[in-house]
């Protein structure tokens, strides 16, 4: 009964129903978001990046990150999956099961492996559950930073740098560029604009939802063009759903034991488990414009993280509520007693 009111909350959010709305338009309206196309996509989404990573910046507390620096095994955990046992598990994967799946298929599946953890989520769950919100917002933080350099160095190693791949100097000095250089910026700028932004810190998250709703949209016009989805038709979104679907249950299986084997309290626990594994469609939408370019592929590039982006919310917000009614009816024992998020 608690997952379906979850699932509730999740499909009448206004911004997972505008991409749905978005690769609507983008089948009636291909021409208009593709490359050379009457929205000028390449100027509007560079742009508009460049303002989602600077408001990212003004908005990320260096004091909250300073909190979080004492486990450090709970770091090592995070990053460790994330970056890590994830890709692995796309190595598994693509050795049992590559021939079955569609090419671009899997690559979207290696690019979602090789993407970074989600802030906003990671930290809201892991508060709610009574977990180390410090602790989160410090890895959550260190895993985006990471993954504009992790990220296309594994898409690289799978794909080359050769004809079909990726120029990898290339595409760090653009992610820097893109995504680094406003980051650093809006940090630079924190003491002077922090309090203003943090007074409306919910236009800022309105303007990064928007700009990666015109970034799914732009990637589905120029796979619709191409001609990409005539040619592998509707059976790629069930095989991507059932995929999604199995890597989530696996990844928060594994998550979950490692805590408990590493013997975390239940403060850390949270914090590992939704912070090791989630992944960000804030970043990755951006980055793979960056990545993988004018690719005509790039819309089937892109779902599966569009599909684990609203999985993790609905299957995370249960485990979290689950957390918490824990705490209040005192199962948890004296030893894991959880120790204050602030």
């Amino acid at each position: 009964m608690h997952i379906f009111r979850h699932f509730k909350r999740v499909v009448t959010d206004w911004f997972l129903c505008g991409m749905l709305l978005a690769t609507l338009l983008a089948y009636l309206f291909p021409s208009f978001g593709s490359k050379g196309g009457g929205m000028h996509a390449e100027v509007v989404i560079n742009v508009g990046v460049f303002l989602v990573f600077f408001l990212h910046g003004v908005n990320l507390s260096s004091e909250q990150i300073g909190h979080g620096l004492k486990n450090w095994r709970l770091h090592i955990m995070v990053q460790g999956f994330t970056f890590v046992v994830f890709p692995l598990l796309w190595l598994l994967c693509k050795v049992t099961l590559g021939t079955q799946i569609p090419a671009l298929l899997m690559l979207g599946f290696l690019y979602l492996c090789a993407l970074p953890s989600t802030i906003s989520s990671s930290v809201a769950l892991t508060g709610s559950a009574g977990g180390n919100v410090p602790a989160a917002i410090l890895n959550a933080s260190a895993s985006s930073v990471l993954g504009i350099f992790i990220t296309p160095w594994l898409v690289s190693l799978v794909l080359g740098s050769g004809a079909g791949g990726i120029d990898l100097g290339s595409t760090l000095i653009d992610l820097c560029a893109m995504l680094l250089l406003p980051l650093v910026l809006g940090q630079l700028v924190r003491p002077l604009l922090g309090k203003f932004f943090a007074r409306h810190k919910r236009y800022t998250n309105i303007i990064d939802k928007v700009v990666i709703l015109l970034l799914v949209y732009s990637a589905f016009c120029g796979s619709m063009t191409s001609g990409m989805w005539h040619q592998q038709g509707t059976s790629v979104i069930l095989t991507a759903f059932i995929g999604v679907t199995i890597l989530l249950a696996l990844i928060l299986t594994l998550t979950t034991r490692t805590a408990k084997l590493l013997k975390f309290k239940h403060a850390d626990e949270v914090a590992a488990v939704f912070c090791a594994s989630k992944k960000s469609l804030a970043a990755g939408a951006p980055m793979a414009a960056l990545i993988f370019g004018n690719n005509p592929g790039l819309g089937l590039i892109l779902l599966p993280i569009m599909i684990y982006h609203p999985l993790q919310l609905i299957v995370c917000s249960v485990m979290a509520e689950n957390y918490s009614n824990r705490l209040k009816s005192g199962v948890l024992s004296g030893d894991e007693e959880v120790t204050s998020p602030a």
